[in-house]
């Protein structure tokens, strides 16, 4: 088969994933607020973030993250260009990002399990915290592969780590007014 059209194939699957993976952690933060509604509100609320999270994370996170895998390792191992790739210090640290993503996905799907047995361990603030995780690998990747330098896509994850403090000192901020006006 084409390569290009595997590597179309594997991006679809790598944005799938990604898009699920962000929705999902704000179902979290969705599903841990609705524990503190009066009933039943509460229940009617927790059952729908239930079913939302069941469904985004087995009908579209879990296939995007297989398909993705599989069209990734397809492109690597029986591709030219992919074994050509294996060989440059930027694939190795692309490596790691994608391991690092699998051990968020890895954690999100604990955290989905803990939610679904109505177990709540995480704050909103942590679930907020939690869903920059995958953004910075989403920086990080991105600049790799269209750099294919395994150094300056550090100044691309520094600089979307300083917006994302950015971002949260904000979100604090506004939080603050918010409680004030309400008081």
């Amino acid at each position: 088969m084409d390569y290009n059209y595997i590597k179309s194939l594997h991006l679809i699957f790598v944005i799938t994933w990604f898009a699920g993976l962000f929705y999902i952690v704000r179902l979290f933060v969705y599903h841990i607020e609705a524990n503190s509604k009066p009933s039943p509100e509460k229940e009617i609320l927790i059952k729908q973030y239930k079913l939302m999270s069941y469904r985004l994370w087995y009908i579209i996170t879990w296939p995007s993250a297989v398909l993705a895998s599989i069209f990734a390792y397809w492109m690597l191992f029986f591709t030219p260009t992919g074994n050509a790739w294996l060989t440059q210090p930027w694939m190795h640290v692309k490596l790691c990002f994608v391991f690092l993503l699998y051990l968020y996905h890895a954690k999100c799907h604990q955290i989905f399990k803990q939610l679904q047995r109505d177990e709540v361990k995480h704050t909103t603030g942590f679930m907020r915290l939690w869903n920059e995780g995958a953004t910075l690998i989403l920086f990080a990747v991105v600049f790799l592969v269209i750099l294919k330098n395994a150094i300056n896509w550090i100044y691309g994850v520094l600089g979307i780590m300083a917006f994302s403090i950015l971002l949260m000192l904000g979100y604090k901020f506004y939080k603050r007014i918010r409680e004030r006006n309400n008081s």
